[in-house]
């Protein structure tokens, strides 16, 4: 075996995920997988997610690998910093990856690993490797696209490297490397479908302030339509899944991509129900249509506010006008409506949150999902905040989420106003839907009430 590639996400330690149950496998390290193996390499795979940190610490002492690679995200920073140590303990070289590595890297050397990856790792995990038989961990200043530290402990960071430009060069995701049937049984026994996801594209050119795109860049690269179709049929054909998860940044980024996919979906004889996600500003009634035509169930894409002063400081460049029509021109075509909300951005008041509250009423998506903005390491949003920021014990047993910083509204505020949010409109689609329960009418109401009056309270201190 050359490496050991893991992720380090244990749904059995994720309560908010176990709630949710809707897991996907870890495309970024498959990718790696079918890419190395693909060059000659001996790969290994340990999937973590349906997995425990005992039965990856058994499966590292009794494979030996020379070499492991942690792919890193938000999530799991506190839970890789542990891996990695465990790895150490038994004299592996640890290389680290994935969104959280590259504004983080020197603090994980600091925990124990050897290498950082910064952004795409194919080609950059292929010459380290290639390095590593040849020369050891000396002169590694020659590979691009890395961060390590030298003998006497100064921090290297290499030129970085370029992105990939051919993404029809990368092999499909070596699913085969891993136990597949376990995603779509447990979609299948808590959803009643299963679910499968591929990706289409890497990067994003958009410029929300809080986004960080840390790993595939702010460009936007796309795989071929038919290289793409051949992914769809393979999938359908070996897995057998009831659904798609298309899971690009923004899928209908460029119109003439999605009608040729489309119509090679149809020639092809495929139609798949999928969910996906993009930007009002790429919807219009064509490409609703094509998505209808291909079968799209669902369609996610960013509300975050209903505040258009609060949209502008994000750099969302979308208006709240664009939100409520995708909105409600996807509903006219069978497509359920999909929005995210973010609450809590820098500058937000209880103006905009009323706004937000008025704006999911009028826009009527037929579900919405909620979450409190964080400042991630390497945006706008950060650099903002910078000066602001509370710390709050070690880096390594939290993550970006937990960050906190002055001026705003405590965390506590922002419980209330997510129940008041959540209840608002709830209380809103039974008065529409022509609910004549009093149960039902009078718990949403007294539920939205309670939840302001609990906002006003702790709204009267800031952080």
């Amino acid at each position: 075996m050359d490496i050991l590639l893991t992720h380090a996400y244990f749904l059995c330690e994720d309560d908010a995920e176990q709630r949710v149950m809707k897991p996907y496998p870890t495309l970024g390290i498959l990718y790696l997988s079918s890419y190395l193996k693909s060059r000659g390499y001996a790969v290994d795979v340990f999937d973590t997610t349906f997995s425990t940190r005992a039965a990856l610490y058994r499966h590292i002492e009794s494979t030996s690998p020379p070499v492991v690679g942690i792919s890193i995200n938000l999530m799991t920073r506190k839970s890789a910093v542990e891996v990695i140590r465990f790895c150490k303990r038994l004299g592996c070289l640890v290389v680290v990856g994935g969104p959280e590595v590259p504004h983080y890297a020197e603090e994980f050397l600091r925990c124990g690993a050897d290498v950082a990856v910064i952004g795409e790792g194919e080609l950059t995990l292929a010459e380290l490797l290639a390095h590593l038989r040849r020369s050891g961990t000396s002169s590694l200043q020659a590979v691009a696209g890395i961060v390590y530290r030298e003998q006497d402990g100064s921090i290297v960071h290499t030129p970085a490297r370029a992105l990939i430009e051919d993404l029809d060069a990368l092999p499909n995701p070596d699913r085969a490397a891993i136990d597949m049937t376990r995603f779509l049984d447990t979609w299948k026994r808590h959803h009643g479908r299963s679910s499968l996801s591929l990706l289409c594209a890497r990067g994003c050119p958009y410029t929300c302030a809080w986004c960080s795109r840390s790993v595939f860049g702010e460009t936007h690269r796309r795989r071929s339509v038919q290289h793409v179709a051949d992914e769809v049929e393979l999938l359908v054909a070996e897995y057998h899944p009831d659904q798609l998860w298309y899971a690009d940044d923004v899928f209908t980024i460029n119109h003439r991509w999605l009608f040729a996919l489309r119509d090679e979906l149809k020639r092809r004889g495929i139609s798949k129900p999928f969910e996906c996600i993009t930007r009002a500003d790429r919807l219009n009634e064509d490409v609703i249509r094509a998505l209808a035509e291909m079968g799209a169930s669902r369609v996610w894409f960013g509300s975050e506010s209903g505040s258009q002063r609060i949209l502008d400081a994000m750099e969302r460049r979308v208006s709240v006008q664009q939100i409520r029509g995708a909105a409600h021109l996807l509903k006219r075509y069978g497509i359920e409506a999909g929005l995210f909300v973010m609450l809590g951005y820098p500058g937000e008041e209880l103006e905009d949150i009323d706004a937000t509250i008025e704006h999911l009423k009028a826009s009527q998506p037929d579900t919405f999902l909620t979450t409190i903005a964080y400042p991630i390491k390497g945006t706008p949003f950060y650099d903002d905040v910078r000066e602001r920021i509370i710390t709050n014990g070690e880096w390594s047993s939290a993550s970006d989420r937990a960050l906190e910083f002055r001026g705003r509204y405590p965390r506590r505020f922002y419980w209330f106003a997510t129940r008041h949010l959540v209840n608002e409109v709830h209380l809103h689609r039974l008065v529409s839907n022509g609910q004549r329960k009093l149960v039902p009418l009078l718990s949403a109401f007294v539920k939205s009430k309670a939840a302001r009056l609990g906002m006003y309270f702790t709204a009267q201190r800031r952080t």
